[in-house]
């Protein structure tokens, strides 16, 4: 038979290659394929954030893999599924691989994970899951010798599927974490929190007005926070009132430190570290007169463009919180960098990226931040304090240490009535407390959770 004519993009090796070797014709869906692999490697070995590393994975240092925006979306698809589910997998893959993973075999572990995590968890199917696995392996000089291994444990995962599970529900956090949300919030939370971080996560959005109404016309729920939970996974772009800037992308609980402060038209209110904007946009609506400030000046570019989409405009400043002065302020809202530990069910590269000694880091930076944030306020001035961190330093200390710093400021209680009736995220103390388990099922069938968030209300004494 003849061989069939080469279809695919091609695989060009790149100037300075030790052994150039001609283009390489692949398969079609291989390239997505290559490019998770190579992305999931760099992620877990070298601590490289997740969009990053896939822009890397398409002119990694072997190959020039052209990815088309659907071949993006798939790869992408692959490696969050299998940073979310990365125990499991390896452990996983760990029975089936009865010698364990031969020395000096390249890609291949990285390959047999992806390759894993499409059988398992994607709607993809399993004879394209196998081929695919053995073509990567054998494009990667390093470990082709094992196309037959690799050929053999991908069609074992298929045909053993219904045992991958863990009875362990820690199996697929990182154990740095795992130990400290235990010590934090104890086993059964810090297993609910686990296990929430493993699921599919919804989208919600904000919108500029008539919730209830736009809750219908996207078909989604308006949850009792005021967000919109949609049903149905439909590209952005191509949702009703994207174009005309009715709403946004937010999570429900990164909506809320926005609504606590309470801003009223005419007053002067603050962003600190504003971009991408969704907090900002929220202000904006209230008729307050809003300045944004975040010490990137191509991410408040970005954030101005997204302004715009939505008709909406505030004035924007590119400046170091910690060193920046302006007339007081009635109102500021300060998203503080932090680990992002709360949003590892959207972002679950975060606990291979982050380390321990992150949050000593970003601690001392918050505590800075606070500090010069309060010296912004005019008195009786609103301060809300938030970090999309579960971690306490991050959050519950730095408003004891900043109270402690600074006795002309007081809490000002957070109510459950304010964040739609959530008592379990209210603190005894007043502050607000989202962890990735709360927020009830909706309906047996559909999906829940919060990012986990934390937030508190302080004013300067008159």
């Amino acid at each position: 038979m003849a061989p069939s004519p080469p279809t695919g993009r091609a695989l060009r090796s790149k100037p300075g290659m030790r052994s150039p070797a001609p283009p390489v014709e692949l398969p079609p869906g291989l390239a997505p394929r290559l490019a998770a692999a190579a992305a999931l490697s760099d992620i877990v070995t070298n601590a490289r954030g997740l969009d990053e590393a896939l822009a890397a994975a398409v002119q990694n240092p072997r190959f020039v893999v052209p990815l088309e925006d659907r071949d993006k979306a798939l790869a992408r698809s692959i490696v969050v599924v299998s940073l979310r589910r990365l125990g499991t997998l390896r452990r996983f893959l760990g029975r089936l691989l009865e010698k364990g993973l031969p020395k000096k075999s390249g890609q291949l572990e990285w390959i047999l994970v992806v390759t894993a995590a499409q059988i398992l968890f994607l709607d993809v199917p399993d004879h394209a899951a196998v081929n695919a696995c053995v073509q990567a392996v054998r494009l990667d000089p390093a470990s082709q010798a094992f196309a037959a291994l690799a050929n053999a444990v991908a069609r074992n995962v298929a045909r053993q599927r219904d045992e991958h599970e863990s009875d362990d529900p820690f199996v697929d956090t990182p154990t740095w974490l795992a130990t400290r949300w235990r010590r934090t919030y104890g086993d059964e939370t810090a297993a609910a929190i686990a296990q929430a971080n493993r699921a599919e996560v919804p989208l919600d959005i904000t919108v500029k007005s008539d919730p209830a109404g736009w809750a219908e016309r996207l078909d989604g729920d308006l949850l009792a926070t005021g967000s919109i939970r949609l049903r149905a996974a439909t590209p952005v772009p191509d949702l009703p009132g994207y174009d005309e800037g009715a709403w946004w992308v937010q999570d429900a609980a990164a909506a809320l430190p926005a609504r606590l402060l309470a801003a009223e038209p005419g007053e002067r209110v603050a962003d600190l570290c504003a971009a991408p904007g969704g907090k900002t946009a929220q202000l904006c609506i209230t008729g307050a007169t809003v300045t944004a400030v975040d010490r990137s000046a191509e991410r408040l570019k970005r954030f101005s463009t997204n302004l715009e989409r939505l008709g909406l405009a505030a004035e924007t400043e590119v400046a170091d919180v910690t060193a920046y002065s302006a007339q007081p302020f009635d109102a500021i809202l300060l998203d503080a960098p932090c680990t992002a530990t709360g949003t590892m069910r959207r972002h679950p590269d975060v606990g291979w990226t982050k380390r321990a000694s992150d949050i000593t880091t970003l601690s001392a930076l918050q505590g800075r931040m606070l500090d010069r944030a309060a010296s912004l306020l005019r008195p009786g001035g609103r301060l809300v304090y938030c970090t999309c961190s579960i971690e306490p330093e991050e959050g519950e200390a730095q408003i004891a240490a900043v109270l402690r710093r600074n006795p002309d400021l007081v809490r000002s209680p957070i109510t459950p009535d304010e964040i739609g009736g959530l008592a379990a995220s209210v603190t005894a103390l007043g502050e607000l407390r989202t962890l990735p388990c709360h927020l009830a099922r909706l309906e047996p069938s559909r999906l829940d959770g919060l990012d986990g968030f934390f937030a508190a209300r302080l004013i300067r004494r008159d």
